[in-house]
């Protein structure tokens, strides 16, 4: 079974829904979750927020957080996760920002470096990738990771 497909059935089951904002993957993650059967029952939104004006008004991620930690950074992820959930009033939100390449990265951020973000009620978590290959094996392994943490969450195991 595809991760998409895991977590949608535990989604249903659960009667949670969700709302995506993506920087890196530009709307791969939302594409996935909505491939499936029923999607509408639980899928309320994706946000593809690539400028960080973007970021800033749709998800209301505060300048002073991505001028101070950068864009891609934990503390986006995870605004970017809550600001989600928020404008979608969803149950969950699940956020991802990171650098896809081939340029844009430096010494401290380098190209595959990705936070994926997830902000539920009861707490948020963040957790750092650093992925390899081209841009779009780094986005597939960005929707990848997302969607696994979803799944942790949603079968009790995040942590």
């Amino acid at each position: 079974m595809k991760k998409e497909e895991e977590v949608g059935e535990a989604l249903a089951k659960r009667r949670l829904t969700i709302a995506v904002a993506e920087s890196c993957t530009g709307g791969l993650i939302a594409s996935r979750i909505t491939d499936v059967p029923g999607a509408s029952d639980y899928f309320l939104a994706g946000f593809v927020t690539y400028a960080n004006s973007a970021k800033e008004t749709i998800l209301a991620v505060s300048p002073e957080i991505i001028a101070k930690k950068g864009a891609v950074s934990e503390e986006v992820a995870q605004a970017m996760a809550q600001g989600a959930r928020k404008a979608a009033q969803s149950d969950l939100g699940l956020a991802v920002t990171g650098i896809a390449g081939p340029g844009g990265g430096t010494q401290e951020k380098p190209v595959g470096l990705v936070y994926i973000a997830l902000a539920a009620q009861e707490g948020d978590w963040v957790r750092r990738f650093r992925f390899h290959g081209d841009r779009l094996r780094i986005k597939e392994q960005t929707a990848e990771g997302a969607l696994g943490l979803l799944a942790e969450y949603l079968d009790g195991r995040v942590s």
